[in-house]
């Protein structure tokens, strides 16, 4: 939404900084996303008036000038103009002003004759594309007035990033109604330049359908739920005035018509699409809002023929369509330069019908942006008194009979009940009645306050159809109190008994592990181009993210090829996250959390101390950094080879994680590539328990053992475990030796065994009686002996 700022300060009626203005917009969620200004370089740039004009001596093309620029002496200027004329009023750039496309004027002689200064035309002031002539400016401005006061060129453009939930920001009287707040002053439409008018009054019918000014309208759908029309004859179609034109221009919207203009004036100030039809082309002295016919077609004023959609809601005259409501007039009752004689239309549409009519047709429009979010069915009347009022001002005519407005089911804005209680709870701050009464007054809302249950009434405005519950006021009153204000601290509350499901404390400690070995965790977009069996989205946001993902591993493998691109050859990403699968009979997608990961390049980062290049990712850390996730995820699974990969099965023998190499799009100089994926279970995590950091000593003893090559080490360790008692801590393997001094068929391990009290210290009596345990434990069980040389 392009706003301006002349228009909001005459709104607010002082003086705004575009900047602050900004930031005030900003803090009540109402971004604004640039701060453009308008017609820079032209502050130099006075109002001049001719006083006289001469033929050049020595040019017949040239004329010499005598301007009076507000100095009290008159300049002498030569000027190649044809139109410049004695007693109008032109821009004049003095001596040492600089136009906006950098000529800086100087004083110079043009064939003899000097020139102290340049009449401009409206190119050269960046103002158009005339360079005919120099731009004569209306009005009496005085000489000496700055040129970007005379014709209120001085402004800023806001542009502000208007949510879908907020449709009264799409007109200056909403931005206004901010600013009034934040500024702490009133606001009020800005008053139109003339007379003062005497409108007449409306008439209501009781049914769907009034006269006025001898045109009968009619509301022959539901999908219209308000159409306001009013007749002006005797109009004069011409240029808008400056201030007019000025005022559409700020915001990007070129200047039509004076007729034209007031429709879009008043779209842009009160947030209220407007059409005006030429009432000659009207046939049969009807107007209706009906459901499109079958194979109905309107030629829209873009001058496209296009067929009506179906169930399309459509403005007829007695034998056919003139435009599609909400969207786009027609061609064939548009107002032109000969027309004399108008009809005014003002009306509420359903956004829903407007919205899907617009889709059908492929056809956006600021009326249709608009209708889509929804106007304020209430203000109807006031833009129509509006419209009228700047038509007749500025094209003239008079309003035959009394406007119509056709409202078959009146009603009310809703009424929403709010507890002061509830505010405290939401927001973490106790606000005084009158602090929340005034919030929700500054938007626009009655309120009626019920302090026997602690509630206030509040009458919705018809302006934010986004406020309909509860918590809408609320947010509304935090709004406008400040979220900068509300205290970050927490405050008091009571946990809750219901315990976390054990899938997500699962699902984090899957991230911790994965995340210690090294991985970073990253984040795809569950929706991607899939085959046929994945499942598809009804709704897509576009072609290529039509179907939901089977599988973690294609999106990482994405994010791969990407830091590949980017040169980075090193990459370790995993992902927890939620895959889909088809139901039967039309259910909804199976889902389920499955974590997965892919490796390739280094096995570790470079390092100064590394003796060269350190070795890629092989199948082999694949395995491990599988076990490591399987431990987490799914810990009573088991790990068998399949192919050139692995595959994990849990006790009922489903599959429950897959290991293994992947194909990519890969440089020449990238390494291997693989990946794994587990299913993240929901397995109740063991409980978490204390034990003290130990005060007390420990005792060490290394110990050789000869094994026999037939028994694995572990084995070895399950033995030491199982005769050491209660003391022993810890046992490490330290080496494996085979060679001299060992006997065939058997190699020397090495261990050290730890021993510890947490209560004492311990004597080596209780520490050789446990290591001597050991020994014989395993020499009768596994001819495991001491090696003793």
């Amino acid at each position: 939404m392009n706003v301006s700022r002349r228009w909001l300060e005459a709104f607010l009626g002082r003086d705004l900084d575009a900047r602050d203005a900004a930031d005030r917009l900003a803090m009540l969620c109402a971004p604004v996303d640039a701060v453009e200004p308008l017609h820079p370089g032209l502050e130099e740039i006075v109002v001049a008036r001719v006083a006289a004009v001469a033929r050049h001596p020595h040019a017949d093309r040239l004329s010499l000038c005598e301007v009076d620029d507000g100095s009290g002496t008159l300049q002498h200027v030569v000027c190649g103009a044809p139109n410049v004329r004695a007693g109008a009023r032109y821009p004049f750039a003095r001596i040492g002003a600089t136009l906006p496309g950098g000529l800086r004027i100087e004083r110079r002689k043009i064939r003899g004759e000097a020139s102290e200064g340049m009449l401009c035309s409206a190119r050269e002031l960046g103002l158009g594309e005339d360079h005919d002539g120099i731009l004569e400016l209306e009005g009496e401005a005085t000489p000496g007035t700055r040129l970007v006061d005379a014709l209120s060129l001085g402004d800023h453009r806001l542009l502000l990033d208007v949510t879908p939930n907020r449709p009264d920001l799409l007109g200056h009287k909403g931005v206004a109604r901010e600013l009034a707040a934040a500024y702490g002053t009133r606001f009020r439409l800005p008053v139109l330049p003339g007379a003062e008018l005497d409108l007449p009054a409306f008439t209501r019918p009781d049914g769907p359908a009034g006269d006025t000014g001898g045109i009968s309208v009619r509301i022959n759908d539901r999908g219209c739920g308000r159409f306001v029309g009013a007749v002006v004859k005797g109009v004069r179609v011409g240029r808008s005035p400056g201030w007019l034109r000025a005022r559409l221009e700020a915001v990007g919207v070129r200047s039509i018509s004076n007729v034209v203009d007031a429709t879009n004036y008043v779209m842009l100030e009160l947030n209220q699409p407007m059409h005006a039809y030429d009432l000659a082309t009207l046939r049969g002295g009807v107007v209706a809002a009906r459901n499109a016919a079958p194979g109905e077609r309107v030629v829209t004023l873009d001058g496209v023929s296009r067929a009506a959609p179906e169930g399309a809601l459509v403005i007829a005259d007695a034998g056919r369509a003139i435009g599609f409501a909400g969207v786009m007039g027609g061609a064939e009752t548009e107002v032109s330069d000969a027309t004399t004689d108008l009809f005014l239309e003002c009306a509420w549409f359903e956004p829903l019908r407007v919205r899907a009519a617009r889709k059908a047709l492929g056809l956006s429009t600021e009326a249709s942006f608009r209708f889509e979010r929804g106007i304020d069915k209430w203000n109807a009347p006031e833009a129509m008194r509006r419209g009228l009022e700047l038509i007749l001002r500025n094209a003239g005519g008079t309003v035959a009979g009394s406007p119509i407005d056709v409202w078959p089911e009146p009603g009310h804005p809703p009424r929403v009940f709010l507890r002061l209680a509830r505010v405290a709870q939401v927001l973490g701050v106790e606000l005084p009645l009158h602090s929340v009464e005034q919030a929700l007054v500054s938007v626009g809302a009655t309120v009626v306050a019920k302090p026997d249950d602690g509630r206030l009434a509040v009458e919705v405005p018809g302006w934010r159809p986004d406020l309909i519950e509860e918590i809408d006021l609320i947010e509304e009153v935090g709004r406008r109190y400040g979220y900068d204000r509300i205290p970050s601290e927490l405050a008091p509350c009571r946990p809750g008994s219901q315990r976390d499901d054990p899938a997500f404390h699962t699902a984090d400690r899957v991230r911790d592990g994965l995340s210690a070995a090294g991985l970073c965790e990253c984040i795809t977009l569950p929706m991607g181009a899939y085959d046929a069996r994945a499942v598809a989205l009804l709704n897509p946001l576009s072609a290529d993210q039509g179907r939901l993902r089977p599988s973690l591993l294609p999106g990482l493998v994405r994010e791969v090829e990407r830091n590949w691109s980017t040169q980075l050859r090193d990459v370790r990403l995993f992902e927890v996250g939620t895959v889909f699968a088809p139901a039967n009979g039309g259910a909804r997608p199976r889902e389920q959390v499955r974590a997965g990961a892919v490796v390739t390049g280094g096995r570790r980062p470079p390092h100064w101390t590394s003796a060269g290049k350190t070795a890629d990712y092989d199948r082999w850390d694949l395995k491990g950094l599988l076990e490591v996730a399987l431990s987490l995820a799914n810990a009573s699974a088991t790990v068998q080879v399949a192919g050139p990969g692995w595959i994990a099965a849990d006790g009922s023998g489903a599959q429950v994680g897959w290991a293994g190499p992947l194909d990519a799009d890969a440089p020449r100089w990238a390494g291997p590539l693989f990946g794994l994926e587990v299913v993240v279970g929901p397995g109740d995590p063991a409980p978490l328990r204390y034990r003290p950091f130990p005060v007390t000593p420990a005792v060490a003893r290394d110990l050789a053992l000869l094994v026999p090559d037939a028994t694995a080490v572990a084995t070895l360790l399950e033995g030491i475990h199982g005769s050491a008692g209660a003391l022993l801590e810890s046992v490490v393997v330290l080496d494996q030796y085979r060679g001299p001094g060992v006997p065939p068929g058997r190699r020397s391990v090495a261990v050290r065994l730890v021993f510890r009290a947490d209560d004492r210290t311990l004597r080596d009596e209780e520490v050789d009686r446990a290591v001597q345990t050991v020994c014989q434990t395993l020499e009768r069980g596994h001819d495991v002996v001491l090696r003793t040389a």
